[in-house]
């Protein structure tokens, strides 16, 4: 039986990350590594009329630089989420799915959840929901330690130096006569551009495995 691939949480995923998903039926998601600063886990990209956007959600580590991505919370302290969502709206309000699937999304981001993994959570879920992708989505009961597993994806889909020199086929989107085409981002930017085509998509990009370097 083939294990399956390790990914890390992250917030409003890369199409690379949803990539995975589409092609595989199960994954695992870690919960128990030492939470890392500064990665896709709880920062996305997108792209609006000022360029590109990182939205970065505030968290805090209850157990310091020994903190389990499981123990993560959220800091409310500024209203990051009312940020987020008006950077997204004014990003894809123009994009031609966005009315149909803004409601689910803006109820996700909006609501308060008290840890990062809720949120990622209900977002990847979400995801799945509306790119129609079957996918078993489990949680690590223990740490598995670095490359241990050969599908395991999680620095090569959340660190942005990985997110260079891949090739995606090319598709509208709203500001592409303005910046030209920005690959991988988040994948709302697919599936507010794309709707129905999304999956189909993310299948016909080539299988990679994990960069380590």
């Amino acid at each position: 039986m083939e294990t399956p691939p390790l990914l890390s949480t992250a917030y409003l995923p890369s199409v690379r990350y949803m990539a995975v998903m589409a092609s595989h039926n199960h994954v695992v998601i870690e919960q128990h590594e030492t939470f890392p600063k500064q990665t896709f886990r709880n920062r996305a990209e997108i792209v609006t009329g000022n360029g590109t956007l990182m939205l970065n959600v505030p968290v805090s580590r209850p157990n310091g630089n020994h903190t389990r991505t499981e123990e993560i919370t959220i800091s409310y302290n500024e209203p990051w989420n009312v940020r987020h969502w008006r950077a997204i709206e004014s990003a894809y309000s123009a994009a031609p799915y966005f009315l149909y699937y803004k409601d689910e999304l803006e109820h996700a981001i909006m609501a308060k959840h008290d840890r990062l993994l809720e949120l990622n959570n209900e977002i990847l879920n979400f995801l799945l929901q509306k790119m129609k992708i079957v996918c078993q989505v489990d949680y690590s009961e223990k740490f598995t330690p670095y490359n241990e597993n050969s599908w395991d994806f999680r620095i090569s889909l959340t660190t942005k130096k990985q997110h260079c020199g891949e090739e995606f086929p090319p598709y509208s989107q709203v500001f592409d006569s303005r910046y030209g085409f920005k690959p991988n981002l988040s994948a709302i930017d697919l599936l507010f551009n794309l709707g129905p085509e999304a999956r189909p998509y993310l299948l016909k990009l080539p299988e990679r495995q994990p960069i380590w370097t």
